[in-house]
């Protein structure tokens, strides 16, 4: 895990008078999983949004690949390889499994432009038997499906368009027990297409058991960054609540 894909360095995002971000600095590497933790109103949302275009830091720079990048918005973000997983999924539930793969990128052909299904439906079976995303078939509609089939396609479609980075905003939050599992399943198998994966996520076991590395928001402040495996649980409530223990 050698390989910068995303540098944050000094963001500041200031809406009016207030403060959301402020002197924030993160890298990320290939194939390495970071969670963004911290109490409500720490700044993790807004963080998302710098990243994935839908805001403009005030001040600081983004590097994508080594190279400085400005989003004038998200579209321009998913260009450049970043795609986001949002807690209400941006699915279209009357659309069937393979729609949604390709919202906003559909396949056509000929000249007319007619939609090619048939393609959208291979690549998306495809995709999905590759990722254990286990549902009926590419053809099924998306209502038809519980929470964490719909989770996994969510996922699957942002691993088919992101190039560089994946930002996952609770990825598990309204699931059960067997279907968070399979969902972290799916997280971790992510490492092995060596792109970048922040997650943001209010459970700390959830965190220990998915990330390499920890960063703390407090108030729009970088707390401190840990190596997973050389912190606890108890080190990192003490910097999100900022009691020490």
């Amino acid at each position: 895990m050698t390989d910068s894909i995303l540098a944050l360095n000094d963001i500041h995002k200031a809406f009016g008078g207030i403060v959301a971000i402020d002197n924030f600095s993160l890298e990320l590497r290939a194939g390495e999983i970071v969670a963004l933790v911290g109490d409500n109103g720490a700044g993790k949302s807004t963080l998302i949004k710098i990243v994935s275009g839908v805001h403009k830091p005030t001040s600081g720079s983004i590097k994508l690949d080594g190279k400085d990048v400005s989003f004038s918005d998200a579209s321009s973000a998913r260009e450049a390889g970043i795609e986001v997983v949002y807690q209400d999924l941006a699915l279209a539930d009357q659309q069937p499994v393979y729609m949604n793969m390709f919202l906003g990128r559909e396949m056509t052909k000929g000249p007319l432009g007619l939609l090619d299904k048939r393609k959208m439906m291979e690549e998306t079976q495809s995709l999905v038997d590759e990722l254990d995303v286990r549902i009926p078939s590419a053809r099924a509609t998306i209502r038809d499906l519980s929470g964490g089939q719909r989770q996994g396609i969510a996922i699957a479609r942002a691993t088919h368009w992101a190039s560089k980075l994946i930002l996952l905003d609770e990825p598990t939050a309204a699931l059960g027990v067997a279907e968070t599992a399979r969902v972290e399943e799916l997280i971790l198998s992510l490492r092995e297409r060596n792109i970048a994966i922040l997650i943001v996520s209010h459970s700390l076991d959830q965190v220990f058991r998915l990330s390499n590395r920890i960063c703390v928001l407090r108030r729009g402040q970088q707390i401190g960054v840990r190596e997973t495996a050389e912190t606890d649980k108890n080190e990192i409530i003490a910097m999100i609540t900022g009691l020490q223990t």
